[in-house]
């Protein structure tokens, strides 16, 4: 049974799926409809926004070490092979998840030992969009031995007002147990190298 986890809860992926070392990392949301206002005036912009998910790769000290260990649209495998992202998407339109990344635990590098999972919107600041324009946000975790649903996060796009990053989810290593934890802290940033300064 899929564990429907709160912002701040904590699972132990181990537990719940023993012998887990592949899993894929689904993240969706959708557009909300023109109404209301936004962080940016009346309405705001909802033509052409473009979230892209990422993951950074963190060593010890919840540092990255090197560039590379940053996947996104324009860094879609790690040189380990152990990390995945499947492409972009442009709009968030249909069903399900919008942007999926593999990762094979199993065959991380030692010194990586968390992964935090983010969605940052495209060029936020010339098109004048934030999160308070997103809808039905969500990141969920499957293991892709057997298909099955381990977690997933539901965020709400009211408290994300003026936020243009998100810090969506956790996965981490500790004392040689692999954990996920429901983050869904918004920040105001400018980008993927926004969100890259956090963990400079």
């Amino acid at each position: 049974m899929v564990i429907n986890l709160q912002k701040g809860q904590r699972i132990s992926l181990s537990k719940e799926a023993p012998g887990l070392t592949k899993l894929m990392c689904g993240l969706g949301w959708d557009i909300a409809k023109r109404s209301g206002s936004s962080f940016f005036g009346a309405f705001g912009n909802t033509q052409n926004c473009d979230l892209d998910a990422s993951v950074i790769c963190l060593d010890k000290n919840d540092k990255i070490t090197d560039i590379g260990n940053v996947l996104y649209f324009g860094n879609l495998l790690h040189k380990s092979g152990a990390i995945t992202h499947l492409g972009d998407n442009l709009t968030g339109a249909g069903t399900g998840d919008d942007e999926q990344i593999i990762v094979d635990l199993a065959r991380l590098p030692k010194e990586i030992v968390k992964l935090v999972f983010t969605v940052n919107i495209y060029d936020c600041i010339a098109r004048k969009q934030e999160f308070a324009q997103v809808q039905n946000a969500f990141v969920r975790l499957v293991n892709t031995s057997n298909n099955q649903e381990l977690a997933k996060y539901h965020l709400s796009g009211s408290e994300y007002k003026g936020m243009t990053g998100m810090i969506m989810a956790e996965i981490y290593n500790h004392n040689n147990e692999w954990k996920m934890a429901a983050i869904g802290n918004g920040i105001n940033v400018n980008g993927l190298q926004g969100l890259m300064k956090v963990y400079a």
